[in-house]
């Protein structure tokens, strides 16, 4: 290209070729992975089978997240323990307080490797067909917070979902998004994943996520991500799941401050 070109950028008025071919290139890029994106999930139905390309949306989460974090201009900070010191080598039951929609992005960014698909509220798979397409191939799971029937059965399916080595969970044990300081109580039933499924918890906490809608691509969002513990079976093998949601609680709250 540069060859083809070479006579044109000899010229003295050429010096703006070189930023404007690089900011087209790279909104040219950014157009073609979006139309990739969009059609990949246009054809998507929520209830086909999550085991179907499931690598190939993988790959594209990958490749997606980190762009929607590079454009929205959001930088995370983190605290506590390495992300890359979660094992690897098995399924995990990852907990955090819940302050935005934009949570599980900052989820999937910090823990890139780990194959998590997030228990949702079933709202984001009614009224954002292609966020809720996305989650679903990502092995997410709808979850009705009314109905304590349907809740059960989410949860089973999180643990055969972790049994069957499919993917890690993710979820909000507060169950609805804060909108004030500090924590919600705890639906400590969530916990009975981890029991029944005999996977280690990933205790997290994050702060900063409800700036981004109002400075999506303007100033940049500073999110502060803390990996508080990793608790381990045996940890809390002898813990009612009130008990364990107690000491998560208190562990987040904490953290928060």
């Amino acid at each position: 290209i540069l060859n083809n070109f070479f006579e044109i950028f000899g010229e003295s008025y050429s010096w703006w070729l070189v930023p404007v071919l690089f900011v087209g290139f790279f909104i040219g890029l950014i157009l073609l992975h979006a139309c990739v994106f969009l059609l990949s999930f246009a054809v998507t139905k929520t209830d086909s089978s999550q085991d179907k390309g499931a690598k190939y949306y993988r790959f594209l989460a990958k490749i997606t997240v980190p762009l929607i974090l590079k454009i929205a201009l959001v930088d995370i900070r983190l605290h506590g323990k390495d992300p890359d010191e979660i094992p690897k080598d098995r399924r995990m039951l990852f907990v955090c307080n819940h302050q935005h929609d934009f949570d599980p992005v900052i989820m999937l960014s910090v823990f890139g490797d780990s194959e998590i698909g997030f228990i949702g509220k079933k709202e984001i798979y009614e009224k954002m067909p292609i966020v809720g397409k996305f989650m679903h191939k990502l092995y997410g799971l709808p979850i009705d917070r009314e109905n304590n029937r349907e809740g059960v059965k989410t949860i089973i399916k999180a643990i055969n979902i972790l049994k069957e080595d499919k993917a890690s969970i993710g979820l909000f044990p507060e169950g609805y998004t804060n909108k004030g300081d500090g924590l919600l109580p705890f639906r400590n039933g969530a916990f009975k994943i981890a029991y029944k499924a005999k996977v280690p918890i990933v205790v997290c906490a994050l702060s900063g996520t409800r700036q981004i809608p109002k400075r999506m691509c303007r100033k940049k969002s500073v999110v502060d991500f803390n990996v508080i513990d990793v608790i381990y079976p045996e940890d809390f093998e002898g813990l009612t799941t009130a008990e364990l949601g107690d000491k998560i609680h208190s562990q987040m709250e904490k953290a928060l401050k």
